[in-house]
């Protein structure tokens, strides 16, 4: 089953919903994932005589991002699952974008609390 990836501009309205949601959460987390795509749809496939792409193409390679809440199941809601293909010409007004929406999105979200850890560490400590 081949996915489908969104356009640059429905990426980061799911992204922004993403991030709105987890807003009013108290718990929850958004992964961000980025990396080279090693082969395009329209490209060569891997051949049995040639398994591996050309880890030194001649020109730069596109790049995916990903963008999910890692939820799955039923009790824990719809896992949310986004993805786009940005050309390298395109990379520089991309991660204009994607800095802007992704501090948006953090601004509102609250630190982990450590102070459990911390105690636990700090009674363990006391203890030897």
């Amino acid at each position: 089953m081949a996915s489908q990836h969104l356009s640059q501009d429905e990426f980061f309205g799911g992204l922004e919903k993403l991030f709105n949601h987890r807003k009013g959460s108290d718990h929850g987390a958004v992964y961000l994932i980025q990396k080279r795509l090693t082969h395009d749809q329209e490209g060569p496939a891997p051949t049995p005589d040639s398994p591996f792409p050309d880890l030194s193409p001649s020109q730069p390679m596109p790049i995916i991002f990903r963008a999910s809440n890692g939820k799955s199941g039923k009790s824990k809601g719809d896992k949310v699952k986004l993805s786009t293909v940005v050309k390298p010409h395109e990379l520089d007004a991309f991660y204009s974008r994607y800095a802007e929406v992704c501090k948006a999105g953090m601004t509102a979200l609250k630190p982990r609390d450590r102070s459990k850890k911390k105690a636990k560490a700090r009674k363990k400590k006391a203890t030897s």
